[in-house]
């Protein structure tokens, strides 16, 4: 069967779609793309419940006062801290672990570590002591008589999608602090984990505070169909999408032709640019600190200038094979092709295991790469994975990473301030420092915990910045209040 999508293009249903396809299923036609989403009915039926659900939790939030939210967070975040509690959640990642492990799928954002679970705790109880911004007062124009106020007010139901992460539910439910509610799926290997989040921490808290048991839910379901039903469902007022770029674009296409708002936080990867007053203590000092572990904002790309390459470049490698041995594995490296000549031979003859999510694979330690692949992201499991390229100025620097990079996090190493201001000036991204590139971090930047972070990829963002966090998801009520009963146009 011929599709039209896009208006003037056709796509045609495959066989396997025809078969699996049942009476009470939706099919969900990306528009930008002609993919052919379908959505069983079973995952219809459970967005429309929890949607449903949602929507009448954010009316009876109005109801709601400001301590019983408070009251929320902290019991989240009491139950969490409750060893016996907490055992129940342990055992479940463990499984979820384990099951990802043998289909050889990445575990380094997976495993509910005790610092997760403390920076958990430590979001919650920052939600608790964060000011509500629920009817906020934002401006006031008086008239003769009458008086305009401009107050802040909740959007409504959050649709949120995010990768299989276990620690995100300070995140989601940071969005109750504005008077929204949400609903959220994770990834499917993240589950059980957030299964038994909500049963042993996240629902009774609910129910302890006295707010409606819809006002933060989770879609209990494995299949991508239900993040794509949530995300057609009109009446979110806004669709959140955190995890690889391909499943995030393909998210955000589908909320938007829905009408629905989006932000996504997808592509990620930071880049870093040693200027001409680099510091090599300092710019080594950075590498490291930059590959502790692989998120999105975990240095990708590191720029050096040819002038100083024959200094700069043996700390990179350095501080990169200590950044890999204190994870225990070797690092991998990309050469620009152009720049091998500044890396010693050796680096491209040894052959070494790097650790892939299926295991270790023996494969060269270092390898040339052609300027277009200076756009690709390294996700790398336990063996840093970076791109080095030697350029002739920071000039040139700039110009790769507004062509090449998601324009997400940049920084420059160097000791001069003018040089900051003109690298400040230049660069097209939300993130820029002068240091390590993961400060890039809603909690630990700016003390709130984040629904995302958002990149430029798709053009600068429109009134907020490039952290979404809970208390900035608001929309503007106007009310007028009128003293003289007379007033008249």
């Amino acid at each position: 069967m011929a599709v039209v999508y896009g208006g003037d293009r056709i796509t045609r249903v495959s066989a396997e779609l025809a078969e699996a396809f049942a009476p009470g299923d939706r099919l969900v036609v990306v528009q930008s793309t002609g993919a052919l989403l379908h959505v069983p009915s079973a995952d219809a039926r459970l967005v429309d419940e929890a949607v449903g659900a949602a929507s009448r939790a954010f009316l009876a939030l109005g109801a709601v006062t400001d301590d019983a939210i408070t009251a929320f967070y902290e019991a989240f975040a009491r139950r969490l801290e409750d060893d016996e509690v907490f055992a129940a959640v342990a055992a479940a990642n463990a499984t979820d672990v384990d099951a990802a492990r043998a289909r050889g799928r990445s575990t380094t954002r997976l495993e509910l570590s005790a610092k997760m679970r403390a920076d958990m705790v430590a979001g919650l109880r920052g939600w608790a002591a964060a000011p509500s911004v629920r009817d906020q007062l934002v401006e006031t124009i008086e008239h003769d008589g009458w008086r305009v106020e401009q107050r802040k007010a909740g959007l409504g139901v959050v649709g949120f999608v995010f990768e299989g992460r276990p620690n995100v539910f300070a995140d989601a439910t940071g969005v109750l602090r504005a008077g929204n509610t949400v609903v959220f799926r994770i990834g499917s290997d993240a589950l059980g984990t957030a299964e038994a989040m909500v049963e042993h921490a996240l629902a009774p808290a609910l129910a302890e505070a006295g707010l409606p048991a819809g006002a933060a839910q989770l879609l209990a379901a494995r299949s991508h169909a239900s993040g794509w039903a949530l995300f057609s469902d009109t009446r979110l007022a806004l669709a959140v999408a955190r995890g690889s770029g391909a499943a995030v674009e393909q998210l955000g296409a589908v909320a938007r032709q829905a009408g629905i708002p989006v932000s996504l936080h997808g592509t990620g990867g930071a880049w870093l640019v040693t200027g001409e007053a680099a510091v090599t203590g300092t710019f080594a000092t950075a590498v490291r600190h930059s590959l502790d572990r692989k998120v999105c904002n975990t240095l990708n790309v590191c720029c050096v200038l040819e002038r100083r390459a024959a200094e700069l470049v043996p700390a990179f490698l350095h501080a990169l094979s200590a950044a890999a041995a204190a994870r225990g594995s070797n690092p991998k490296l990309h050469v620009l092709a152009g720049s091998e000549a500044h890396v010693e031979r050796s680096w491209f003859e040894r052959r070494v295991p790097i650790g892939r999510a299926g295991g270790d694979v023996v494969e060269p330690q270092a390898e040339p790469i052609d300027e277009a692949d200076l756009g690709t992201e390294w996700e790398w499991e336990s063996s840093p994975e970076v791109t080095l390229a030697v350029v002739a100025s920071v000039d040139a620097a700039v110009e790769l990473a507004n062509r090449y990079s998601p324009r997400f996090v940049a920084s420059l190493i160097s000791d001069d301030a003018a040089e900051h201001d003109r690298f400040w000036a230049a660069i097209d991204a939300p993130f820029v420092g002068n240091g390590f590139t993961r400060w890039v971090d809603g909690q630990y930047a700016l003390d709130r915990p984040e629904l995302g972070l958002s990149n430029w990829q798709g053009g600068r963002l429109f009134g907020r910045g490039g952290v979404m966090s809970g208390d900035t998801a608001f929309t503007v009520r106007t009310r007028a209040i009128q003293a003289d009963p007379d007033v008249h146009r």
